[in-house]
């Protein structure tokens, strides 16, 4: 199952995404499906209408937890260490943008870099939940570009302005509840061409410890989103770019890079 939302010109609405790569249909429910149960309201849209927009699956309510370091390749490209527990950082809601929205760099920073991820959505309110009962807790996964203005991440003694600034939490192009994500792949593209290429195995903490570690830390609340890590190959991205990241078995979330004028 695929869960979207989107917009043909009025409020946002959820959908089933029903259908094969290039004949979807949006099949319409009624209200928040992480909140109310799925209700078809009997409207089908094709997702290649003119008039459909798709928006970011979820807007957290309450958070975004990002995860540090979590492919050993990747801090190895960066020359540091890997961390001995999980490396968390916080984003604000309004860094969330959907697919083909685009990604605008601030003039504050020269150096704006793409990172693809596996992002869990939760489901329910969770504290304190062991690994073994962590998934239960999940709504589903989607996929994330956790954009990040390297140099700033480099000159602040935290990564607040490098990781949150407006627009720099991609979500999209749907969420896949009951996904086994122990070994997906997880690859971006710039212009076409291929910048990483990893797989959810090769995480330094999986899935269900990272949720068992982040709800020690905070009460994660339903539509929280946390950020698993990105593997090897983080590049820079520049204005006109256009950056694709995807999951295996979840989809492709897509956005153009513009510079602030």
């Amino acid at each position: 199952m695929r869960i979207a939302r989107f917009t043909t010109g009025g409020d946002p609405r959820f959908a089933l995404v029903e259908g094969e790569p290039g004949s979807e249909e949006l099949v319409v429910i009624t209200g928040d499906p992480i909140y109310t149960p799925v209700q078809p309201t009997g409207e089908r849209v094709p997702l290649d209408d003119d008039a459909v927009r798709l928006l970011a699956p979820v807007i957290p309510r309450s958070k975004i937890v990002g995860v540090g370091r979590n492919y050993a390749d990747h801090a190895a490209e960066h020359g540091v260490a890997v961390p001995t527990q999980p490396l968390l950082f916080l984003k604000p809601n309004t860094t969330v943008i959907g697919p083909d929205d685009p990604i605008l760099l601030p003039d504050w920073t020269e150096h704006v870099e793409h990172e693809a991820e596996l992002a869990v959505v939760i489901g329910k309110v969770t504290k304190d939940v062991p690994p073994e009962r962590a998934l239960d807790h999940v709504f589903g996964f989607t996929v994330a570009n956790d954009v990040t203005a390297r140099d700033i991440q480099r000159s602040d003694d935290q990564w607040t302005r490098a990781k949150g600034f407006d627009g720099s939490c991609p979500l999209g192009p749907w969420i896949v509840p009951g996904l086994d994500v122990e070994d997906l792949a997880v690859r971006s593209r710039v212009n076409g061409e291929a910048r990483q290429d990893g797989r959810t195995s090769q995480m330094v903490f999986d899935t269900a410890y990272l949720v068992s570690y982040v709800s020690e830390v905070f009460t994660l609340l339903p539509g929280d989103v946390i950020l698993t890590g990105t593997p090897a190959g983080v590049g820079p991205v520049v204005d006109r770019d256009v950056v694709e990241c995807e999951v295996e078995e979840i989809g492709v979330l897509r956005n153009p890079v513009l510079r602030r004028r």
